[in-house]
């Protein structure tokens, strides 16, 4: 498959992410997490199918795997901020 970046499209970096779904759709907000407030700026946001999510996790299970074999193994973090919650409150978004 070819695939056509726009050249206008900016790459964004992301340190945090939530996922949220209903029966049709999983969706991902991409956040920045700034460093010192307990604040964080959406930076995308990307809705699929359940089924793509399901290819998704399939996609990044093997590459998180190949990774890890190339690089080694990635601790999780237990540092602040380092966890998985959902405690971010999104405004703007239903």
């Amino acid at each position: 498959m070819s695939v056509n970046i726009p050249q206008a499209l900016d790459p964004v970096y992301a340190n945090r992410i939530q996922i949220a779904y209903k029966e049709d759709e999983f969706t991902f907000l991409f956040l920045h997490e700034i460093p010192g407030t307990n604040q964080a700026r959406v930076k995308s946001i990307v809705s699929i199918t359940p089924k793509h999510a399901k290819n998704f996790l399939a996609v990044l299970t093997r590459s998180m795997k190949d990774y890890e074999e190339k690089y080694g193994t990635i601790q999780a973090s237990t540092e602040k901020g380092g966890d998985t919650s959902t405690s971010v409150t999104m405004r703007g978004y239903s």
